[in-house]
């Protein structure tokens, strides 16, 4: 079921926060073409927060070593992280932006 995290207008363009649903951890992001993703907010690498990192173009780039993951997919682009973080469903309504806990299968 999905959660309301709070207004849209809360997340900076190519900005991550960090919140938790459910007991997840996950990094709400808005890319640079304004279109905000959810991914688990810990680095597959370091047990670092992604939240923390930069966003950069379709990616979130882990601040401790460099790890790049796909914002739609959870997969890395870059080492030295090999291992996906989970993608979470998105949904904007009426402003706010809601979030399913339950990771998405991805296939691409």
């Amino acid at each position: 079921m999905a959660v309301n995290i709070g207004p849209e207008s809360d997340i900076s363009l190519e900005q991550a926060k960090r919140v938790v649903v459910d007991g997840i951890a996950i990094a709400v992001v808005k890319d640079s073409a304004g279109a905000v993703h959810a991914i688990g907010d810990t680095c597959t690498h370091g047990d670092i927060s992604l939240s923390e990192g930069f966003v950069e173009d379709d990616g979130l780039e882990c601040w401790a070593h460099g790890s790049k993951f796909s914002l739609t997919t959870g997969k890395p682009t870059t080492l030295p992280a090999y291992e996906p973080v989970p993608v979470f469903g998105v949904e904007i309504i009426d402003g706010d932006v809601w979030i399913d806990p339950t990771p998405k299968t991805v296939d691409a």
